[in-house]
């Protein structure tokens, strides 16, 4: 077996370690579909450099910015490379974006090309974009204006790329609504992507299978940059990425690496663990029992690893909290998972812990080169999580305002997020520092705390606690399947009084109400004092997420008027 080595680039730029790859890796594959024929890096780097000056035939010059809206795909590893490593601005846009977000990302950034997936094209149709040149087609790398003249014999070798110079522009989708334009030049990113290393070794042989978001953070260096400095595979998914899609692709390719947001693996373990042995009585008895857990565990640990291949060495999750219990089976199950923290303003990793070193609930220690502090403490050792490092932004962009919100005079970032240390430096996240309820008595309260206990109820799907009036409320999605076996002919009342009219679950008849004041009772049992539910209110249709699957919260939150930020009017519900 070959050991690959620590690689840093000199300078720190996506332009140097790439050409790199394609010198050192010629043959070996980079990037495919689950069912297509890999491009080796020799072949990637042709069509990246043939990509380049197309785009510079159009008029572009250093620092232009270019538009990537598309889903995951061969094409878009042509599409990011040939910018961002040619002295353009990649401004990367997440396919969830509604046309009026897209338009105003366009508009912002001043856009000059925009590549677009033909299942997305109707978003941007037919919108008025003052700075754009050009579109052009991602599935076929094809230029859809007919009007654009090219100019002929145009080079690109004599482009320098620096490591101060801008490489994306990336426009959040968070949980607050308010979209912002991170600026991260070269040395942000390939900080990140060299100290990756640190926390898991990869070479030329690993094999990683993605399905988040390449327009995300979290999989754009994690998922796309770092195997690429290594000369690893990729493979991508053709269909979302469902379990039905997704079984039988991690069983062709066998995959190394993956990456993951917490939902997907909280979902298989309440689908495939939580309720089989929730439904029985004896079954229930058995799983409480801490010995018989283990062994329960460690076995459903076998099947699943040969689920997912059977070569799996990292799975990387990220992008929020990982559920405690979820956490203690994939740790009792021994399964090769591992924690990661950050934000796409440090591009994104902050912290982490590596397979085998992973600590209940607890996001590890500081990326290496990273500084990370607790801004005043509470008696608790609690406060906000600040972090100075290489991977810092520059700034949000033409937004000096938000900019001085977040970054001090002598570089620290604000994260926004309330955490504390253990005596190893381990890092624990309590919760966003905008989403923490004060109390009655003055005591914070954590929302992201009664969600999981609430997330762990078999019947319950999802849930979000924000505060109405000075009273906590829970906003739950069921979980109907498994309500039925509980309530007779309950999915049909349901379904029969969704046809009929506009009325909401708690409409439904007798037995609902009762399971309901009962589930509430159950629920504040398991809470302290300060954090019992006031409310509970059945939504009708799933949360709005972000793209690493957080779940939108200022869209769900009351303002003065009464009315949520979808304009929908306060229902006074038991």
């Amino acid at each position: 077996m070959i050991f690959s080595k620590k690689i840093e680039p000199n300078p720190l730029t996506i332009k140097s370690f790439f050409e790199r790859t394609i010198k050192e890796f010629p043959q070996r594959p980079s990037v495919s579909f689950v069912h297509g024929e890999p491009l080796t890096y020799a072949e990637l780097g042709k069509k990246v450099n043939e990509m380049a000056n197309k785009l510079y035939s159009l008029g572009l010059k250093k620092g232009d910015k270019v538009a990537l809206y598309g889903h995951n795909m061969p094409n878009w590893v042509i599409a990011y490379f040939a910018v961002a490593t040619n002295g353009l601005v990649i401004v990367p846009i997440l396919p969830d974006f509604t046309r009026e977000e897209v338009e105003n990302v366009l508009t912002h950034s001043e856009s000059k090309v925009l590549f677009v997936s033909e299942r997305l094209f109707t978003k941007v149709e037919g919108l008025k974009l003052p700075d754009l040149v050009a579109t052009i087609k991602l599935d076929n790398l094809a230029l859809l204006n007919d009007d654009v003249v090219q100019k002929e014999d145009v080079s690109i070798d004599d482009i320098e790329v620096a490591e101060d110079d801008i490489a994306a522009l990336i426009y959040t989708s968070g949980t607050t609504g308010r979209s912002k334009g991170v600026v991260l030049t070269h040395k942000n990113i390939t900080f990140v992507v060299m100290q990756s290393y640190s926390f898991q070794a990869i070479d030329e042989f690993d094999v990683f299978l993605s399905f988040l978001p390449l327009s995300h953070t979290y999989e754009n260096s994690l998922g796309l940059l770092f195997p690429m400095m290594y000369g690893s595979s990729i493979y991508y998914m053709e269909k979302p990425p469902t379990a039905a899609a997704l079984i039988p692709a991690m069983g062709k390719i066998k995959p190394t690496i993956m990456l993951s947001v917490p939902l997907i693996m909280e979902k298989l373990y309440k689908s495939q663990i939580l309720e089989k042995f929730s439904k029985k009585r004896f079954s229930r008895m058995i799983y409480k029992n801490f010995i018989f857990r283990k062994i329960i565990h460690r076995i459903a640990g076998k099947k699943l690893y040969k689920t997912f291949g059977g070569r799996l060495k990292f799975f990387g999750i990220g992008g929020a909290k990982l559920d405690a219990r979820v956490e203690r089976f994939l740790k009792e199950a021994k399964f090769p998972y591992a924690i990661g923290y950050g934000l796409t303003e440090t591009a994104p990793l902050l912290a982490g812990a590596a397979v085998g070193k992973t600590k209940l609930q607890s996001t590890g220690t500081a990326l290496p080169g990273i500084d990370l502090k607790i801004h005043e403490p509470d008696k608790y050792g609690v406060g906000e999580i600040w972090a100075k490092g290489p991977n810092v932004m520059r700034e949000y962009y033409k937004n000096p305002e938000a900019t001085q919100e977040v970054l001090t005079d002598d570089g620290w970032f604000k994260t926004g997020d309330l955490g504390k240390f253990d005596k190893r430096k381990r890092l624990y996240i309590r919760g966003r520092a905008k989403t923490t309820i004060i109390g009655a008595s003055g005591e914070n309260i954590y929302p992201e705390d009664i969600e999981s206990v609430i997330n762990n109820d078999q019947f319950v799907t999802e849930s979000l606690v924000v505060e109405e009036d000075g009273f906590l409320v829970a906003k739950i999605i069921l979980n109907i399947d498994e309500l039925e076996t509980n309530i007779d002919n309950f999915k049909s009342a349901v379904e029969e009084r969704k046809e009929k009219s506009k009325q909401t679950f708690h409409d439904l008849d007798e037995r609902y109400h009762n399971w309901l004041q009962n589930y509430k009772k159950e629920l504040n049992s398991r809470l302290n004092r300060n954090s019992q539910i006031k409310r509970i209110d059945v939504m009708d249709e799933p949360f709005e997420k972000t793209a690493s699957q957080k779940i939108k919260r200022f869209l769900y939150t009351k303002s003065k008027d009464g009315k949520d930020n979808k304009g929908n009017e306060d229902k006074k519900k038991k």
